[in-house]
């Protein structure tokens, strides 16, 4: 049967938690996924709503949005007392079921050897049932719009480099990941994102852009609007007028007495999910599950330096990386005292055996995150680094990352950048925002590279970890990737990423860009949707 459908690219009925992305009715008043109180209306005020109101109109019956992230679950009423709103909320008919399931695996020994085969035990089999989940579409083709806003006063100008987003595999370098010492022949790798088509609006003028970014446009050819701006795709290098860290288009908005202009940067992207986790929660049908890997055939940080010739940890796994100067230090810092303190007790929380076990340390710093620091969606500028999000209890998925790349580097794990837009299950417009996450090499381990005829350089996985949206070793069609940080000895490339706009003003001018994202169109889905359950793993 074709379950090929096409969806619109705004549902009426359905919504999405702006801290979880978990699927939300429009009666929701929090999220049953992860217990926040619900927006109500734009995204922009709804800090400063009082939220779901128990009687309409009535103040002493309404509980107010927190100033700050709080437990799961617990909000403040109009006295200044918390309240653990998720306690109150109980379902009979899903208790009833639960008990009657339970009792039926604790009565039946075949169904228990059946169950608790995927699980730890009667308490990690508990959790996958009653635990939230979140919600992803299998496959997907849509169309993103990144929007500028440019206004200025007097005479100014800036200039803007946009991304070529880069076609992603399930194997970063493009080649089939795993290399046989035999006969067997190896796998291709999976696309997991590719740019179908790519234009620039602007002045009412449709740019078609190489998808590539090839051949070059450079400077001395650029496109020139009616109202004198500019357009081009130069060559990638240190020239004001090239690209600085990847392909790009470069945008010039030029104004000799003030004015304003806004540019549409669209891009048609295919999309479909890849799984490097082999586990319970993962539906067989993801690609890639097959060949993933946990704690059973994970390897050890001391395989790590014979993965891929140890070039990723000689790149990614150092003690220090990106120095932001001054008081904001280096992002990410394996060295400080917290971070070392922290990655020892995650180390001892495992069972014996599993300490260097380098999968079961990655998860349980994952998990250790994602239980004890809260989402800030009013973080500092510079962001935190690591160690301030530790110390802090709290940052945004910039800090988050940090965090995790700090803790990971203390065993040597390799950890980089990944940055892009992360939307919601139905691409609607208030969905999207600006993302940053990550990749992390893990390898596999001897004997079972071994049993496969495995070559063993190649017997690894590098994959995506989003530690604030709780997604391990997941690549879903929701998270568009603009750039995957690549080695460059001093960070200069990651300073270009988070600066990517040069403004030139004369006195008594100034310029401002606002920037923001669509979904254009319809959004084409395949392969249905699949959950993913969202609880601590157990070793």
């Amino acid at each position: 049967m074709d379950n090929r459908y096409t969806t619109p690219a705004e549902p009426k009925n359905m919504g999405a938690c702006p801290y979880c992305r978990s699927a939300t009715l429009p009666s929701d008043t929090i999220c049953y996924s992860c217990g926040r109180v619900l927006p109500k209306g734009d995204r922009g005020s709804y800090r400063l709503e009082q939220q779901f109101s128990k009687k309409k109109g009535n103040k002493d019956t309404t509980y107010l949005m927190a100033n700050k992230p709080s437990r799961r679950g617990v909000v403040q009423t109009h006295t200044g007392r918390q309240r653990n709103i998720m306690k109150r909320r109980k379902n009979r008919f899903r208790s009833f079921a639960m008990l009657g399931l339970v009792a039926f695996v604790l009565l039946s020994p075949q169904a228990q050897e059946a169950v608790f085969g995927e699980f730890g035990g009667v308490e990690e089999f508990l959790q996958s049932q009653l635990a939230p989940y979140h919600v992803y579409p299998n496959e997907a083709s849509y169309t993103l719009s990144k929007i500028s806003d440019v206004s200025a006063t007097g005479q100014a100008s800036a200039t803007e480099n946009i991304l070529i987003p880069p076609t992603v595999y399930s194997s970063l370098s493009g080649a089939a990941q795993f290399m046989y010492s035999d006969s067997t022949e190896s796998a291709a790798p999976t696309a997991l994102q590719q740019t179908l088509q790519i234009t620039l609006s602007i002045d009412g003028q449709d740019i078609n852009i190489p998808i590539d970014g090839m051949p070059d446009r450079p400077y001395s050819n650029a496109i020139t609007t009616a109202n004198g701006h500019k357009v081009w795709w130069p060559d990638v290098g240190s020239g004001d007028e090239q690209c600085p860290m990847a392909k790009c288009v470069k945008v010039r908005s030029n104004f000799q007495n003030g004015g304003s202009v806004r540019y549409d940067f669209n891009i048609q992207i295919q999309s479909t999910s890849y799984s490097w986790w082999d586990d319970g929660r993962v539906k067989e049908t993801i690609v890639g599950k097959s060949d993933g890997i946990n704690a059973e055939n994970s390897g050890t940080f001391a395989d790590l330096a014979y993965r891929g010739n140890g070039v990723r940890q000689a790149e990614f796994g150092g003690d220090y990386w990106y120095d932001r100067g001054g008081s904001a230090g280096y992002a990410i810092n394996a060295q400080d005292a917290i971070v070392m303190a922290t990655a020892d007790a995650i180390s001892s929380s495992l069972p014996e055996g599993s300490s260097d076990n380098a999968y079961a340390f990655s998860r349980a710093t994952f998990d250790y995150l994602h239980t004890f620091i809260t989402y800030d969606r009013e973080a500092p500028a510079p962001a935190r680094s690591g160690p301030a999000c530790l110390a802090a209890g709290t940052g945004d998925c910039d800090e988050q990352t940090n965090a995790f790349f700090s803790l990971l580097r203390t065993r040597g794990i390799p950890g980089w950048y990944a940055f892009g837009v992360l939307g919601d299950p139905f691409f609607s417009n208030d969905g999207w925002e600006a993302h940053a996450w990550g990749y992390i090499q893990l390898p596999l381990k001897d004997s079972w590279c071994e049993e496969r005829n495995i070559v063993l350089q190649t017997c690894f996985v590098e994959a995506q970890v989003d530690v604030v949206n709780n997604k391990w070793l997941l690549s879903t069609p929701t998270a568009y990737l603009d750039w995957i940080e690549e080695a460059d000895g001093t960070g200069g490339m990651v300073y270009d990423y988070y600066h990517p706009v040069g403004i030139e003003t004369y006195s008594g001018s100034s310029i401002d860009r606002l920037r923001g994202f669509e979904t254009q169109g319809s959004v084409e889905l395949n392969g249905g949707t699949y959950k993913v359950k969202k609880y601590a793993e157990a070793f």
